[in-house]
């Protein structure tokens, strides 16, 4: 039988780790534009993280389900499709100028990004040499940091850039100002419009395009059963690493511009462009990672990275002045290569528990979602938004225990047949 190609397939699985990065970090500039528009505290803005991370918990076990029923082409697909329908939702959102409406549209969204990473991290890692499976996801990853480094600049001009300041506001009448969030609340209307239509196309290429199976070992067949995953002890250290990391990384983006006007007095737009940067950092980070990946044991990279991300929290907590700015941008450079590397070393030889693994792995990102709100409930209680970085810090902390020890494999599954159908 003639083999399929993977480079075509590899490069349209890469564009869904653009496609949901730039989702993704569209969010902290939701987050002060909808604070404004709703007059929100620090926590009540998190929700938007917590609509968006409580679908992964939800959707990522269905999503397994689907992968496993229908194959990774099928589940890719239809995670495009909800996506796009949770991005269609934003402009009845800004219509009828409902904070929940936004919350709702956010979760659609992310029950569709749900599918779609639950599909693509590990097809992305399985489409070629078993060896070379947490460089190859180091680097399709590495374009959801060129998203990060884009979306937050993108978004800036065409979100923040067009509503009143709170004095402008406060000096308005009631009726004025209701109209004047109005218009606020339609900027957002565009950018998600089109986001939804190359969706839609994209799903379309991938209904056309034929994909390759996965192979896996001979002799192995997927378990029936999500427990029979839980006797990889790695496994279960990964669920763990990956709740810390995830609520880390959600904090430091999602809360960045908050953090940048109150630490370094920078506006919105300012904050936004730092923020650019943040990504900028993530997405070098990412192509040093993979190419230092080559010399040294992903797992110890991992582990030091998140050492040198522990003291530079503290310097989140205590610096002053751009100071923090620069010191979180640092800390961006470091949690480039986290994500996809506890979940490459999570998933590895699992076997026939993949499926269930990856689903697992998934629902851990609920931390974005519990997490953020512990920094915001920090901010809000002490007045000081920096002090909120002891939640990073703890994190980081967590995932250095996972590069040097709990990534190791203890439990070998016994053998079993594995269906090799996509």
């Amino acid at each position: 039988m003639k083999k399929t190609p993977t480079l075509f397939p590899f490069i349209l699985v890469t564009s869904l780790f653009f496609l949901w990065g730039f989702a993704h970090n569209l969010d902290p500039i939701l987050i002060p534009h909808l604070q404004k528009s709703f007059t929100l505290t620090t926590v009540q803005a998190t929700l938007v993280d917590s609509a968006v991370f409580i679908a992964y918990f939800l959707m990522a076990l269905p999503a397994g389900f689907i992968m496993k029923r229908y194959g990774y082409k099928t589940g890719i697909i239809t995670g495009l499709l909800v996506f796009a329908l949770g991005s269609y939702l934003f402009i009845p959102a800004a219509n009828t100028q409902q904070y929940v409406f936004f919350l709702i549209a956010l979760f659609i969204i992310a029950c569709g990004l749900t599918i779609l990473e639950t599909a693509a991290n590990p097809y992305a890692s399985s489409l070629g040499d078993p060896s070379t499976s947490t460089q190859r996801l180091n680097l399709a990853q590495s374009f959801n940091g060129l998203a990060a480094t884009l979306a937050p600049i993108i978004g800036a001009r065409v979100i923040l850039t067009k509503g009143n300041t709170l004095e402008q506001l406060n000096a308005m009448t009631a009726e004025g100002r209701r109209l004047a969030l109005a218009a606020e609340a339609a900027s957002v209307k565009t950018p998600y419009f089109i986001l939804g239509t190359i969706l839609v196309l994209i799903a379309v290429i991938f209904a056309f395009t034929r994909l390759p199976a996965i192979q896996t070992s001979e002799g192995h067949v997927a378990s029936k059963n999500i427990f029979h995953a839980f006797k990889h002890e790695h496994l279960t250290w990964s669920v763990v690493a990956q709740f810390f990391y995830v609520g880390a990384q959600v904090s430091v983006f999602s809360l960045f511009i908050l953090y940048a006007t109150k630490a370094a007095g920078i506006s919105q737009v300012q904050a936004a462009d730092y923020l650019g940067l943040c990504g900028l950092a993530f997405l070098i980070g990412r192509f040093i990672g993979t190419y230092l990946m080559r010399y040294y044991p992903s797992s110890t990279l991992l582990g030091i990275y998140a050492v040198v991300n522990v003291l530079l929290c503290t310097v989140a907590i205590w610096g002053q002045g751009m100071l923090t700015i620069y010191t979180i941008i640092g800390i961006c450079f470091f949690m480039s290569i986290m994500f996809p590397t506890i979940f490459a070393l999570g998933i590895k030889e699992l076997r026939g528990d993949t499926e269930f693994g990856s689903s697992l792995i998934i629902m851990s990102i609920v931390g974005g979602a519990i997490l953020p709100r512990v920094f915001g409930y920090i901010s809000d209680v002490t007045g000081n938004i920096q002090y909120g970085y002891i939640v990073p810090l703890v994190c980081f902390i967590v995932v250095a225990f996972f590069g040097f020890k709990g990534h190791r494999v203890k439990v070998k599954p016994e053998s079993l047949p594995v269906s090799t159908i996509l």
